[in-house]
């Protein structure tokens, strides 16, 4: 089976912040909204039943207690867990803090405005703290 390679759009649209034992953990770029994508290390997932059972069950447990993670340190209003595929096939997993007084709020995010870029301070303190939130996360 051939190894696990991630999307260059993954690749450029976001940044690494942790390995869990599925999925890689990616910030995305755009600084509006906390958010994370979740990528099943596997080669050739292109749908969730791409995985065996025991890698979905994973995948939701690792999103789910991520995104409970982030909503309680960010104080969200409601946590948006996605699955589109339609640009990047690679499978791959958004879990997003929403914000009721956010720009793109009740609506989705996507092809709403334009992606707000992190000030490299901002962007590292954001990485830092969505690895911790991972670990603790994941460690229980």
């Amino acid at each position: 089976m051939p190894n696990f390679t991630l999307d260059s759009r993954l690749q450029r649209d976001s940044i690494h912040v942790v390995d869990l034992p599925l999925c890689q953990v990616r910030l995305s770029r755009d600084a509006r909204y906390p958010w994370v994508i979740l990528i099943p290390q596997r080669a050739g997932v292109v749908e969730i039943y791409d995985l065996p059972g025991d890698d979905q069950a994973r995948l939701w447990q690792e999103a789910t207690r991520l995104g409970q993670a982030m909503m309680a340190f960010y104080r969200g209003d409601k946590l948006n867990i996605a699955t589109l595929g339609n640009v990047v096939a690679q499978f791959h997993l958004h879990v997003i803090v929403r914000f009721a007084d956010d720009a793109a709020w009740p609506g989705p995010v996507w092809g709403h405005g334009s992606a707000d870029a992190y000030p490299a301070d901002l962007l590292e303190q954001r990485r830092a703290e969505i690895a911790r939130l991972a670990s603790s996360a994941t460690s229980s």
